[in-house]
């Protein structure tokens, strides 16, 4: 692994790569089960975060799930 360059909400986030989505977020300090993630404009189910890899030049779209009424 080595430190390359993803798009997130569409600004560059250094993160060690490839490694998996899961991985990615817990680096970012977001909890996996409190955000929807887009990989490469396909969205990505929860139960995949452990086995979809990030590689370098991906874009994600993270957006935290906000509970409330």
């Amino acid at each position: 692994m080595k430190l390359s360059t993803v798009i997130a909400n569409g600004k560059p986030v250094e993160a060690k790569l490839p490694c998996t989505i899961e991985v990615f977020l817990v680096a970012q300090n977001l909890l996996p089960r409190s955000v929807v993630v887009e990989h490469n404009g396909e969205a990505v189910a929860p139960s995949e975060f452990s086995r979809r890899q990030v590689q370098a030049g991906d874009k994600l779209e993270i957006v935290k799930i906000v509970a409330g009424g």
